[in-house]
């Protein structure tokens, strides 16, 4: 079955590090663009980092989380990955992954146009 699992969640203190792992099945994630969203309670889901396909080498992250966020491929075991350094209490909601092909970058906040989804993953930033 063609699909994706996030994992790496978990409770976290202000400041602390987190790393969120996107694993794909079935098919080859080099080939997508990878989305990173996350929603906390009571606001909408939003974009918070995108990963070109391999060969583009292109990131974009939300301004919130610039010099703290990094987004990084391992083709080998076929997974992406989300570095989250630095973390503050606006950083908590559920975290998830997306793969899109023939990705296009200005319009990586369009949920719908993903192919695939992951179940998603909780992050808790707290004292």
């Amino acid at each position: 079955q063609m699909q994706l699992v996030v994992s790496g969640g978990g409770l976290v203190q202000p400041g602390g590090s987190l790393t969120l792992s996107c694993a794909a099945s079935e098919f080859i994630l080099e080939y997508y663009a990878i989305g990173w969203f996350r929603q906390a309670p009571g606001k909408e889901r939003e974009g918070v980092a995108w990963m070109s396909t391999l060969d583009r080498n292109s990131t974009i992250y939300l301004e919130s989380v610039k010099g703290r966020f990094t987004c990084s491929r391992d083709n080998f075991k076929n997974t992406a990955a989300l570095e989250m350094k630095n973390l503050n209490s606006e950083d908590s909601g559920i975290y998830y992954c997306a793969a899109r092909v023939f990705a296009d970058g200005s319009t990586w906040l369009r949920e719908d146009e993903y192919d695939f989804w992951a179940q998603g993953t909780q992050v808790t930033v707290s004292t």
